[in-house]
């Protein structure tokens, strides 16, 4: 990442950190119930995301130069199918994901929304989100397993190894560091969603509103194509 991303995103986590204490794993169930609107939808979700070509969905380093230390890391794709990104719509994705779109519709906390691809043996390195004001939740749709049947993708989040399965999702704070590791010779697809985090100190939320008002002002600003 540039120095420059890696110096502000290290300042604003401080100062998040001062303020909310929160876990790495969090309680769907009570920081985001619409999350069982998602899971319930899990396989018309993953039909969708089947049918849009992911493998041809711009991987996460064409959207954001700064991730290439992760993104483009080992030469193996990590592609984002993106339908919203801090509020900002993509409309010809929601269009080929109409039951996806529905659900963002309803669930106005979802402020950014996208089905990642992870190509077989694809390693994210460890690494850490960028601020505390949202929470990511997964959303697994074709998960690979081993031959033990376990799922094949490891998430080590704050030194812990998470895995899930088809169907099955997390909520967590990606301001710890985590890594994913795709140990399968098929790809993985899961929808991820930034959540708006709720209930947060004044100040916090505050600085959560400027934060995503100066990201889609950026992304405005170098013409981020989110186009397959």
């Amino acid at each position: 990442m540039s120095g420059a991303y890696d110096l502000g995103t290290n300042l604003v986590r401080r100062i998040y950190e001062k303020r909310i204490d929160a876990p790495a794993i969090l309680d769907a169930g009570t920081h985001f119930p619409n999350a069982a609107k998602f899971a319930a939808a899990w396989q018309d979700i993953r039909d969708e995301a089947l049918a849009a070509k992911l493998n041809k969905a711009p991987r996460f380093h064409d959207i954001m130069p700064e991730q290439a230390d992760i993104s483009a890391n080992d030469g193996l794709d990590w592609r984002m199918f993106v339908l919203k990104a801090y509020d900002m719509t993509v409309p010809e994705n929601l269009a080929r994901m109409p039951v996806l779109s529905r659900l963002l519709t309803e669930c106005p906390e979802v402020k950014s929304a996208a089905v990642s691809f992870l190509a077989p043996h694809k390693h994210i390195p460890p690494h850490r989100g960028p601020f505390r004001g949202i929470m990511r939740f997964h959303l697994g749709l074709v998960i690979p397993k081993q031959p033990d049947g376990r799922p094949a993708t490891i998430m080590m989040i704050n030194h812990e190894e998470r895995r899930i399965a088809d169907g099955e999702c997390m909520l967590w704070d990606d301001t710890f560091e985590h890594e994913v590791m795709n140990n399968s010779d098929q790809p993985r697809v899961a929808l991820l969603l930034d959540v708006w985090r709720p209930q947060m100190p004044l100040d916090m939320e505050i600085l959560s509103r400027v934060i995503v008002r100066g990201v889609q002002v950026g992304m405005r600003y170098r013409g981020v194509s989110f186009g397959g």
